[in-house]
């Protein structure tokens, strides 16, 4: 069988690989598996219940759901084998980009997870015309349930019609319209075709293991294309997916469901490390010294055993008495982590490399479907602090300026209703333009910086402040950090400590800092602290990119503070227009 369209994975799944546990979400009884047959029939059934209610095809339809879990596979197939468009949503974001993505996609269906997401979608019901419905997954008094739409779709007299609009269904027509969380502006509606989807995972599957991989677990948000097409993913391998209860549930989780591969932001990577090594700092004597040998031994990794034969004998002491728990802390059976979204600090990958966990890390935008990189465990396409070669029907050319252009069967149809920024995105030759810099090693793509984020100084020098952030962030003093300085004479930061470490280092050494977060950042032995990590980090870099001062922030950026999008990137104008006179006290003193 062929897959040509997304709908096609799970039934290529049926005919290849039938699972009895193909989609898991965790209910209150326990893990409650669903098998590719029933995943296939409740989609079906979804579909004919859609069409009672008079969808169309070309229809929007939004899914927004606070965890990922089984009925959002059985919507989204439900929903596209009939020609209607899958339009998934941030949970997180404002109230005014509900209204604006609502409107702007004329959404004719809403489906929420739970009573607190409809709350918000009925606040703002009244002002999209278009929209007719919304119908909560959990049971909500006074709020029509997705059952209902299950329940019309019992009678199966019309699944005629069903199938008559998937042979309809053409690769080339619109599946999927994912609004970009965006660092500035409103979001652009990337509009994905089923071809463009279906290609890019077809070209990633050779660069993904399936040797002894046999389940996953899935946490990342499904409103982002990076999930989403690693879901397809684990679908056409046959790979069982289990769904995390939530964010705050993944550690318990990972130990019940001993996952072989995750999908992870660096992020949250850097947060599994810093918890780590947080308790190996709790260790006394021998287990201490134990333990940062190891960590120390790790940070020194080289794979495919490029150390030599002596590391090699050390490092299999250090995974026998230390790396072992680090695997069972994760559930004891990962064989590869791929790592997507922003960069990564090169540490993570070799130390979490040293203690036998493969990261994987890769590279694309929404607007390529979205992957146009990936490293693999094979040696001639794995290079470490690179985001790998180009996947096979990917091509990737690098523009004067040092811009990433791709060009590619997964490169998107456009943004909705935006002929002018889509004209701006992909030029005449088919190429899109990333916004990012890097530049081509031996095939291998390193990624050097933002476009856009890029600034100069007063004395002319460019400055690339991701690259400068992520070495700052190997700090574990530091949180968040944002370069700034376009125009002066030297680059800054600003910085929001890691407030629960920074209380027990001051707990450790004995220091009174305040009862509040704005005490704390005002508190002078921590400053000079921060300094000490600051001034070490610099050293790492070139003196023209060097930071010359900082400022503490009291408050802990999160999406709903507006700092960071729903994929954690920083919101740099509005992080910029809240701490303008933090800015000013640096630059202005």
């Amino acid at each position: 069988m062929q897959v040509t369209r997304i709908f096609d994975i799970p039934r290529y799944q049926l005919r290849e690989k039938p699972l009895s546990d193909a989609l898991v979400t965790k209910g209150i009884g326990g893990w409650e598996k669903t098998s590719t047959r029933e995943y296939l029939n409740q989609a079906d059934r979804l579909s004919r219940g859609l069409l009672r209610i008079g969808l169309k095809p070309r229809d929007k339809v939004a899914i927004i759901s606070s965890t990922n879990r089984t009925e959002w596979s059985i919507l989204d197939i439900g929903i596209l084998q009939i020609g209607a468009v899958n339009v998934p949503v941030y949970p997180t974001i404002s109230q005014s980009d509900y209204k604006y993505v609502f409107t702007h996609a004329e959404v004719r269906y809403c489906f929420v997870s739970d009573g607190e997401l409809y709350a918000k979608i009925q606040s703002i019901q009244k002002e999209i015309p278009t929209l007719k419905a919304v119908y909560s997954l959990d049971p909500v008094t006074g709020v029509k349930n997705w059952r209902e739409i299950l329940a019309l779709g019992a009678d199966d007299s019309n699944q005629k019609e069903v199938d008559a609009r998937m042979q309809k269904t053409r690769p080339e027509d619109l599946a999927t319209l994912i609004y970009t969380s965006g660092t500035t502006g409103k979001p652009k509606g990337v509009m994905l075709s089923h071809r463009n989807i279906v290609c890019n995972i077809l070209g990633v599957q050779p660069r993904v293991p399936n040797i002894g991989i046999s389940r996953a677990l899935s946490f990342l948000p499904l409103s982002h294309i990076f999930e989403r097409i690693i879901l397809y993913l684990y679908q056409i391998q046959g790979i069982s997916i289990y769904f995390a209860e939530n964010t705050d549930s993944i550690g318990d989780n990972l130990k019940e469901v001993k996952p072989n591969i995750i999908s992870v932001v660096p992020r949250l990577l850097e947060k599994v490390y810093d918890r780590i090594t947080a308790r190996g700092s709790a260790l006394k004597g021998l287990k201490s010294t134990l333990f940062f040998w190891a960590l120390d031994l790790g940070k020194q990794y080289e794979p495919f055993k490029n150390n030599g034969f002596w590391y090699n004998c050390k490092l299999r002491i250090a995974r026998r008495l230390v790396f072992s728990k680090w695997r069972e802390a994760l559930g004891g059976n990962l064989l590869a982590v791929v790592s997507g979204s922003a960069a990564l600090q090169p540490r993570l990958i070799r130390v979490f490399g040293a203690a036998g966990i493969p990261v994987l890390e890769g590279y694309g935008t929404t607007e390529t479907a979205p992957v146009i990189s990936v490293n693999t465990r094979a040696k001639a396409l794995y290079r470490l602090g690179t985001v790998g070669k180009p996947i096979d029907n990917v091509r990737v050319v690098i523009a004067e300026d040092g811009e990433i252009l791709a060009k590619g069967p997964n490169v998107m149809l456009g943004y909705y209703r935006d002929a002018e920024k889509t004209k701006n995105a992909i030029d005449e030759g088919g190429y899109y333009h990333t916004g990012d810099i890097g530049r081509l090693e031996d095939g291998f793509l390193r990624i050097t910086g933002r476009k856009k984020e890029m600034f100069k100084t007063s004395g002319g020098k460019y400055i690339t402040p991701q690259a400068i952030e992520t070495l700052m962030r190997q700090s574990r003093f530091i949180e968040q950090i944002m370069v700034v300085g376009e125009g002066e004479k030297m680059p800054a930061a600003l910085i929001q400590p890691d407030f629960e470490f920074v209380g027990k280092w001051a707990r450790h050494e004995g220091i009174e800092l305040g009862k509040t977060r704005r005490d704390q950042v005002e508190n002078q032995v921590l400053k000079s602290r921060i300094a000490v990590e600051v001034d070490k980090y610099n050293r790492e870099l070139g003196g023209w990119e060097r930071l010359k001062d900082f400022a503490l922030i009291p408050d802990v950026w999160s999406v709903e503070g507006q700092q960071l999008t729903p994929t954690l990137k920083l919101k740099r104008r509005e992080i910029l227009r809240q701490y303008q006179s933090a800015y000013d006290k640096i630059y202005r003193k």
